[in-house]
């Protein structure tokens, strides 16, 4: 059984300053809050550029967690709340940011923050969540223009990943480098319901398994069923992975492998291009009423 002591699912929280920008003589202050089902984004844009993020884990309670995650981002910035003129909420629970003026889908703002983070060559991004999967299409601006969802299941997705970390205890920051640390590529488990993966793994554990081939097997079946959902879409060679998943090279690159498509490279963190988008949303809302 895992040690309780140890939380081998936990992955860093904290966030970042970008470095350069100057929001004290800014036009326009802008926020994005994504709450998701397993972790929340507060990001900032100043006059419509990425100025500073922070990024908690999702509590009980979606209202609460998005006032944690931007007071996070405030003790970052030394801003106050007066001072951002414009917030729109995305994610899972969107509807209970209650600060925000307007609420706009996660995939409409995964496709505008992946246009940000990738450049206007990205037509097809995989947003890999917490709770689903998304595999999304977008024009030269940002604009969605197709998309599909996987079923409402952790299997292939991070709080899945989380799972199988903590009946492995392996760190979940490190299962990615560990599902290469095998001999030869084992075969994806039969079963992707994580209820099941876990027996599976059990199972296999007790046949004398190394912990790394049963990662290696799980990373594979999640790679598998993600990547069955993008065929479905359809995928462009302008590639681009979104959410906290994307942080894993096990999938990422067994992805790219079944796909025979390289993911676009980011210097962002893709795990805040949810609350990106949304924080651009807030921008351009907040020009048009300016403006209007």
């Amino acid at each position: 059984m895992p040690d309780r002591q140890v939380e081998y699912w936990r992955w860093t929280e904290g966030g970042k300053v970008l470095e350069g920008v100057d929001w004290r003589g800014a036009e326009r202050i802008t926020l994005g809050i994504d709450v998701g089902s397993v972790s929340s984004e507060a990001v900032l844009c100043v006059d419509g550029k990425l100025a500073a993020y922070n990024t908690i884990r999702t509590g009980a309670n979606s209202p609460a967690s998005a006032l944690a995650a931007r007071e996070g981002l405030l003790k970052l910035t030394g801003l106050t709340e007066k001072e951002i003129a414009y917030t729109v909420g995305t994610g899972y629970g969107r509807v209970n940011v209650p600060f925000a003026q307007k609420a706009v889908t996660e995939i409409a703002c995964h496709g505008l923050g992946a246009h940000y983070m990738g450049g206007p060559s990205v037509r097809t991004i995989l947003d890999m969540g917490g709770q689903d999967c998304k595999g999304i299409h977008i024009d030269e601006r940002g604009k969605v223009t197709n998309f599909l969802m996987n079923d409402k299941c952790a299997a292939g997705t991070g709080r899945g990943m989380e799972v199988i970390a903590d009946l492995l205890e392996v760190p979940v920051t490190e299962i990615g480098e560990r599902s290469f640390e095998i001999e030869e590529e084992p075969p994806a488990v039969s079963d992707v319901c994580v209820v099941f993966a876990k027996s599976e793994a059990m199972a296999r554990l007790k046949e004398g398994w190394s912990k790394n081939r049963v990662i290696a097997s799980y990373c594979r079946a999640m790679s598998e069923r993600v990547s069955a959902l993008l065929m479905r879409i359809g995928v462009e060679r302008e590639f681009f992975i979104t959410g906290g998943i994307s942080k894993n090279i096990g999938i990422v690159r067994r992805i790219e492998d079944i796909l025979g498509v390289k993911a676009l490279n980011s210097e962002y963190d893709t795990q805040i291009a949810g609350a990106l988008g949304a924080a651009l949303f807030a921008d351009n809302l907040l020009r048009r009423e300016r403006s209007g």
